[in-house]
């Protein structure tokens, strides 16, 4: 049983590293595929294997799809944020930098797990009864709080989450498969390729240094790791809330982070958002991620499997550290010498073509309304966050109603 563990906690890690460096391919995705598939492969592999292979994935992609985000500008749902910073160090030929302050948070995410999974464990099923009662209201004053704290434009930031809310019930309500797909490709993805394609941006020769050189002083790392303390915990468990507005309200609470500090705050908000997901579907039998869904769906989780999952998250992020480093060391060495132009371009086509394949026309005629919003964003200036309304807008009025 160990071996078979071992080995689907490998064939995780491929898996998430795959998702992680492949625009428009997220977990979620290949979790809906795999619980498709369970019936038949519940046949030959117990449960507990196939739980292992997602929980290896889901923490794998968390510290690999950084990669993406920044070298190529495709995020998803959890690493939309990364964009603004890890595009600036790109240009500047700092992307590879970039990528590790996101996995030093990633790391220390690792910890960070450990040290809440007990008092999740303990705390949540007596809190969250009481919190319950009052969700709207609490989701409602994050949205305000968001909003409130937008430096730009209020009204513009006011606007676009409205508008994403709009789009996002009407996303959610139509006959399509893989809703989240379109809505977070056009809202997050394209929009920002199309951007980036419009500024013709010519990249520099990227620098790798040795880790030793790319470091943060003490009080910022630790600045960057209290806000991810304060805010992880909260959207670990309520509905609607992801990775982008729990780095919002961290980085609120704290005070400005700078470039580097909120790229270690985004790894280790989204390592740990990710992995409190499965304390939280054993604690109160609530799934908040696709993953955790699906887990849902494959086994009831007992203490014993708790501690597994907890053991497996460990050893799945040290080793997508090391393949992290590996894969953005390659990206560094051959991104400046291909047309940027051209491969957003090729990427673009990619995303037509998987969000066409998954979720057919109407999905595609979605990811072209969501990227319109997306653009619209961009251009006002204002936190991307904000159209997270897309998720919000509908879990509120689930709640109210």
């Amino acid at each position: 049983m160990i071996l078979e563990l071992l080995i689907a906690l490998l064939c995780g890690v491929t898996a998430g590293t795959l998702t992680g460096i492949t625009p428009g391919i997220h977990i979620n995705l290949v979790s809906a595929i795999l619980l498709s598939l369970s019936a038949s492969l519940l046949a030959f592999f117990a449960p507990l294997i196939l739980v292992v292979f997602l929980v290896s994935m889901a923490i794998t992609h968390t510290f690999v799809d950084y990669v993406s985000s920044i070298f190529l500008g495709a995020p998803d749902e959890e690493n939309f944020l990364s964009i603004l910073p890890g595009h600036e160090m790109l240009i500047k030929g700092e992307a590879y930098s970039a990528v590790v302050y996101t996995l030093y948070g990633s790391l220390s995410g690792l910890l960070i797990i450990l040290l809440f999974s007990p008092l999740f464990f303990f705390f949540l099923p007596i809190v969250y009864p009481y919190a319950e009662r009052i969700m709207p209201f609490i989701l409602i004053l994050a949205c305000i709080f968001l909003i409130y704290f937008e430096k730009s434009s209020k009204l513009w930031a006011f606007l676009i989450f409205i508008i994403s809310g709009l789009l996002g019930i009407a996303t959610l309500n139509l006959p399509i498969k893989e809703p989240l797909l379109p809505l977070f490709t056009g809202l997050f993805g394209i929009s920002s390729l199309i951007t980036s394609i419009t500024k013709k941006q010519k990249l520099p020769e990227q620098k790798i240094k040795p880790l030793n050189q790319i470091k943060l002083p003490v009080k910022s790392f630790f600045k960057s790791i209290l806000a991810s303390v304060i805010a992880s915990p909260l959207c670990s468990f309520l509905p609607g809330m992801g990775s982008g507005q729990a780095a919002v309200i961290g980085s609120e609470v704290t005070g400005d982070l700078d470039r580097k500090e909120f790229l270690v705050l985004l790894g280790a908000i989204n390592t740990i958002v990710t992995g409190l997901s499965f304390i939280t579907l054993y604690t109160i039998n609530k799934a908040r991620t696709g993953v955790a869904v699906a887990i849902e769906e494959i086994i009831q989780l007992s203490v014993k499997d708790l501690f597994i999952i907890t053991g497996v998250i460990f050893i799945a992020g040290l080793i997508s550290f090391f393949v992290t480093i590996f894969i953005a060391k390659y990206f560094s060495k051959i991104i400046s010498k291909v047309n940027y132009q051209i491969l957003s371009i090729i990427i673009i086509l990619i995303l037509f073509s998987i969000v066409f394949y998954f979720s057919g026309l109407l999905g595609f005629l979605a990811m072209l309304v969501s990227t319109t919003v997306g653009l619209t964003c961009i251009y006002a200036g204002v936190r991307r966050t904000h159209m997270m309304g897309s998720l919000l807008v509908n879990t509120i009025l689930y709640y109210l109603l």
